[in-house]
């Protein structure tokens, strides 16, 4: 079932790989149609990954629902599955370099303005992530001043080691606030 209320945008799926590229076009299609095209790649990565845990963890059942919601200065989508228990966030730090799984929260997180993980009710998750909208951007750059610097410096790209500390998230409240500056 898919809905498309005007700020509001519910997909309901079996967790599988041709379902998941399906949910990430309809995700890009939704941003498109809300002139939201710069969250796109960010977006459908988020969602990606947060169905992917839902494919490989998810017990009983790989039915979820994706949740898009424009508020005003962001967007949210998250992740509902009936699966109660709560994801446990791998430190990258200490993780095998060539390991192929392990890395979806910590992507999730990086891309994301914010992120976390909340029990719903005696039988389920949700796991969300927020994305700035370019309107809140726009705003943000407008009440910040220009700062001139004559000097560059060029800073080390930063790995994914650094995304943050570990989070207990078998803990009820949400998970810490992450930002990440893409461009």
């Amino acid at each position: 079932m898919i809905s498309y209320p005007s700020r509001h945008c519910t997909v309901e799926l079996q967790a599988l790989p041709s379902r998941i590229g399906q949910v990430r076009r309809i995700v890009s299609a939704h941003l498109r149609y809300w002139h939201l095209d710069p969250l796109i790649d960010r977006a459908a990565l988020g969602v990606t990954e947060l169905l992917t845990n839902v494919h490989q963890h998810a017990q009983p059942d790989k039915m979820c629902t994706v949740e898009l919601e424009l508020l005003l200065d962001r967007l949210m989508v998250s992740v509902h599955d009936h699966d109660p228990r709560l994801p446990v966030v791998v430190d990258v730090g200490h993780a095998d370099s060539l390991a192929t799984c392990g890395r979806g929260l910590a992507m999730v997180a990086a891309v994301s303005e914010s992120w976390g993980v909340r029990p719903d009710g005696e039988s389920g998750k949700v796991v969300w992530f927020t994305l700035p909208t370019p309107m809140a951007a726009a705003r943000a750059s407008v009440a910040r001043p220009l700062r001139r610097t004559t000097v560059a410096v060029e800073q080390p790209a930063r790995q994914f080691a650094e995304v943050g500390q570990r989070v207990d998230l078998r803990r009820p409240e949400h998970a810490p606030a992450r930002s990440a500056v893409v461009g």
